[in-house]
């Protein structure tokens, strides 16, 4: 591939970069978007499953974890593992990876005590070895 080829291609992927950032950016700032985090409660939890981690534990903590997301109060989710990224700064150690996204606190306060939340707990705290959760709100 000669260079101005190169060149062009970098360009292009940049000019399109620079703009989707932008249109983020603007979706979230000025008029109240619904899909923006502002003022909500970020619950981010990670889980390191005890090893051997095998098919059937994946199984069934990935279906409990879908039972789990059905919580009324809970506005957005995302359910993940490790993304194939290798940076210094990136934990990669985890199993499985929980994010829930509630309108407020008090939402977080009732997925906390909801049935479902207990279940989950009680269903699979067996095949943890760990969790470490991160709670946030915008500043």
């Amino acid at each position: 591939m000669t260079k101005n080829i190169r060149r062009r291609r970098f360009i292009g992927t940049t000019i399109k970069g620079t703009m989707a950032a932008g249109l983020l950016t603007a979706s979230c700032t000025g008029v109240k978007n619904d899909n923006c985090l502002d003022q909500k409660f970020v619950h981010h939890v990670f889980f390191w499953l005890k090893e051997p981690v095998t098919s059937d534990a994946r199984t069934r903590f990935e279906k409990a974890l879908k039972d789990l997301v059905t919580i009324e109060t809970i506005t957005e989710y995302h359910l993940g593992v490790p993304a194939p990224t290798n940076r210094e700064v990136i934990d990669t150690s985890y199993t499985y990876s929980l994010l829930t996204i509630f309108n407020d606190k008090a939402g977080q306060d009732v997925y906390q005590d909801h049935p479902a939340h207990l279940k989950f707990i009680e269903d699979c705290q067996d095949l943890w070895e760990r969790v470490v959760v991160y709670d946030s709100v915008s500043i």
